[in-house]
C-alpha cells in the first residue's frame, strides 16, 4: 500500500475514526486504525465493539488531493500513529507499506517506520439488515440527543438505563432518560412516516455520535436487529450497538398534577442554582433549598462546615400553594442548561413528588423531571 494525502484533511478523518477506539479492549487489535486503500478512494476504521467508525477519503476530494501508487491494507496503533501524523512538517505525507506489516511515513526531511498489525485480522463491521430508515436534520439530532443524554444512568448495574429509549411511531420521535433520580424526554415531529422503531441507545454512543454533527446537514438513521447505524454525510457510516431488554414507561413516571407552578427564565435561575451550589459543594449531603411562595422565592444553601447563602429569586409568575422543597444541585444544573435562555415553568406537586420543568413555549414535547431530596 502506498499514498500521498493533504494532512490536515486526514487528521480530520482520523478524528472521527478516533472516537471508536479504546486504549482498554481485550482485542489488541482494536486499539489500532484500519486503513484500506482501494480504487475509490482510502477508507479509515476505528471500533471498540459497542461503536464502529467508517469514513472515507475519495480520490473525487480535491481538498485531501489523495494520490494513490498502490492499493492494500494495514492496521496501525491509532493514537502514536495520530500523534506522528499531527507533528509533521509538511503540508502533505506519504505513507508506504510495501513488504510485511511495517510502514514507512514520510513528509519533507521527517521519516517514521510503525510495526502495524494484518488488517484480515480487524473484525469485520456487522453485515446487517435495515429495517427501518428515517432522514433528520442534523440539528434536531444534536438538540435532543443534549437534551435527554444527560439523565442516563452511569451505574453499569442497571445497564438498560445507561441508555436512551427511542421511540419512532406516526410520524413522531420520541426520546426517554432517566436514572430514577431525573428524567428528560423529547418528542421531535417529521412528518408523515410509516417508519416504526422501539430502541435503545447507549448513552456513551450518543455522546460521541453528537460530537460528529456539526459538520453534517441531514443523518440517515438506519434501525437493525441489534445495531442502529448513521449515515453522516456521503462519506462517514456510524454504528452503535442496541440494549437489550424493556425500558422503563416514562409516562408512568410524570406527575399529571400541578399544585404549585413557578415560570422563570432558564439561565437566571441556573445562575442563582451555581452561586448556591458553591456551598452546597463544601458540605455532605450536596443539597439545596427551593422555597416557593406568591410573595416571596427563595434558593438557599446550608453547610455546618461552612456557613449558608439565601439569595431571592424573581419569577415572572408564581401560583399555587407554599411550598418549600429540597434538591440535589447537579440534576437541576443540568436541567436547566438544556433549556438555554428560555422561559420555563416548573410544576410541583407535594415536597416529596418529583417536579417538572418544560418550555412555556413548548410543555408538552420537552419535559425534564427531577425527584426531590427527603431531608431529615
Amino acid at each position: 500500500m502506498q499514498f500521498t494525502i493533504n494532512r490536515s484533511e486526514f487528521i480530520k478523518a482520523m478524528n472521527h475514526v478516533s472516537r471508536a477506539i479504546s486504549s482498554r479492549t481485550s482485542m489488541p487489535i482494536l486499539t489500532g486504525v484500519k486503513l484500506e486503500l482501494d480504487e475509490t478512494g482510502l477508507t479509515l476504521t476505528g471500533s471498540n465493539t459497542d461503536i464502529s467508525i467508517e469514513t472515507k477519503i475519495p480520490f473525487s476530494d480535491d481538498q485531501a488531493k489523495l494520490a494513490q501508487t498502490q492499493p492494500g491494507a494495514l492496521v496501525l496503533p491509532a493514537s502514536f500513529f495520530a500523534n506522528i501524523v499531527k507533528r509533521l512538517p509538511g503540508e502533505t505525507f506519504t505513507l508506504t507499506n510495501n513488504d510485511g506489516l511495517q510502514a514507512k511515513i514520510t513528509s519533507e526531511s521527517a521519516e517514521f517506520d510503525i510495526n502495524g498489525q494484518d488488517a484480515q485480522s480487524y473484525p469485520h463491521l456487522p453485515e446487517i439488515e435495515v429495517t427501518n430508515h428515517l432522514i433528520l436534520p442534523a440539528a434536531t439530532l444534536t438538540e435532543v440527543i443534549s437534551q435527554t443524554v444527560i439523565a442516563v444512568s452511569k451505574q453499569l448495574s442497571q445497564p438498560i438505563l445507561t441508555g436512551v429509549h427511542f421511540i419512532i411511531a406516526g410520524g413522531n420521535l420520541t426520546a426517554v432518560a432517566t436514572d430514577r433520580h431525573r428524567l428528560a424526554q423529547r418528542t421531535v415531529t417529521f412528518g408523515e412516516s410509516d417508519v416504526n422503531a422501539d430502541i435503545i441507545i447507549p448513552g456513551p454512543s450518543l455522546t460521541q455520535l453528537q460530537a460528529m454533527l456539526d459538520d453534517v446537514e441531514t443523518v440517515d438513521v438506519r434501525v437493525a436487529e441489534n445495531q442502529v447505524i448513521f449515515q453522516l454525510g456521503e462519506n462517514t457510516v456510524f454504528y452503535s450497538r442496541l440494549l437489550e431488554g424493556n425500558y422503563p414507561d416514562a409516562s408512568r413516571l410524570i406527575p399529571t398534577e400541578k399544585r404549585t407552578t413557578l415560570t422563570i427564565n432558564a439561565r437566571d435561575l441556573l445562575q442563582t442554582i451555581e452561586r448556591a451550589a458553591l456551598l452546597s459543594h463544601e458540605g455532605r449531603s450536596n443539597v439545596i433549598q427551593f422555597m416557593v411562595s406568591d410573595s416571596r422565592s427563595t434558593i438557599s444553601s446550608n453547610s455546618p462546615e461552612v456557613g449558608r447563602i439565601e439569595e431571592e429569586i424573581f419569577a415572572a409568575q408564581t401560583s399555587g400553594d407554599e411550598l418549600t422543597i429540597s434538591f440535589n444541585p447537579d440534576y437541576m444544573r443540568e436541567a436547566l442548561k438544556s433549556f438555554g435562555d428560555e422561559e420555563i415553568q416548573i410544576g410541583f406537586k407535594t415536597p416529596l413528588d418529583p417536579f417538572t420543568l418544560v418550555p412555556t413555549n413548548n410543555e408538552t414535547n420537552f419535559i425534564q423531571l427531577i425527584t426531590p431530596v427527603r431531608t431529615y
